[in-house]
């Protein structure tokens, strides 16, 4: 069941689908990566990157793919001036409606209008896993050449105790359809080290990739 990834399509994946039921999904994905480890691994990623990058009034980050950007707007006092990406209208909207701070664009990441270099880093959270091998390194080539610094890549693990505990817990406390949906379905959809090893070395990046709680990989990609 888990040595080959799943391209299943997930509800999230469905862009006809414009209602509160997406608010609902967002709302319980930020308690997700707050509890469960995603939001202190995208922190760990930009630390290091950050202090690669000459001292300067705030770090523009391009939150690739971005949801809520919840994961950019918790890191208070790290200085980020964040703009997010992503190809569902109602996303946005509701970014816009709720994080005015954030800039936001409507648009797939493939078609994206900005210049070489504009952003110092490029953030992929809980993204990738959307997408098969071939789509995934176009995307990571494409974001390279809008990134200065460096890339960072928060994504799943994919594995029967991950499944499991995930299974568990959107059974016992989710509201959402999606989260019970998406939320097995996305491990079913997620990675072993050496597939996202072997994607890194086809784009001859120079990276480094950890392992971090609950079931989540840092990837830190150095441009």
């Amino acid at each position: 069941m888990f040595f080959k990834r799943s391209y299943q399509k997930e509800m999230m994946d469905d862009f006809s689908i414009n209602n509160e039921r997406i608010d609902i999904a967002l709302q319980e994905l930020r308690l997700i990566n707050k509890f469960l480890g995603g939001n202190s691994v995208t922190k760990k990623g930009l630390k290091k990157i950050a202090a690669k990058i000459p001292s300067k009034s705030s770090i523009k980050i391009l939150d690739a793919g971005g949801g809520a950007s919840d994961i950019l707007l918790s890191l208070k006092g790290m200085n980020l001036k964040i703009f997010s990406a992503d190809i569902n209208k109602h996303i946005t909207k509701y970014v816009k409606h709720n994080s005015p701070e954030v800039e936001v664009v409507c648009a797939d990441v493939l078609k994206l209008s900005f210049k070489q270099k504009q952003f110092d880093i490029v953030h992929l959270s809980l993204f990738l896993h959307h997408f098969n091998e071939k789509e995934i390194k176009e995307i990571l080539y494409r974001l390279s050449g809008i990134s200065k610094y460096g890339m960072i890549i928060n994504d799943l693990q994919r594995s029967l105790f991950a499944f499991l505990g995930i299974k568990i817990l959107t059974t016992l406390f989710s509201k959402s359809e999606f989260i019970k949906n998406d939320g097995p379905l996305s491990v079913k959809r997620g990675f072993k080290k050496n597939e996202l090893v072997r994607i890194l070395d086809e784009l001859k990046f120079n990276y480094e990739i950890k392992y971090k709680w609950a079931f989540r990989w840092l990837v830190i990609i150095y441009l």
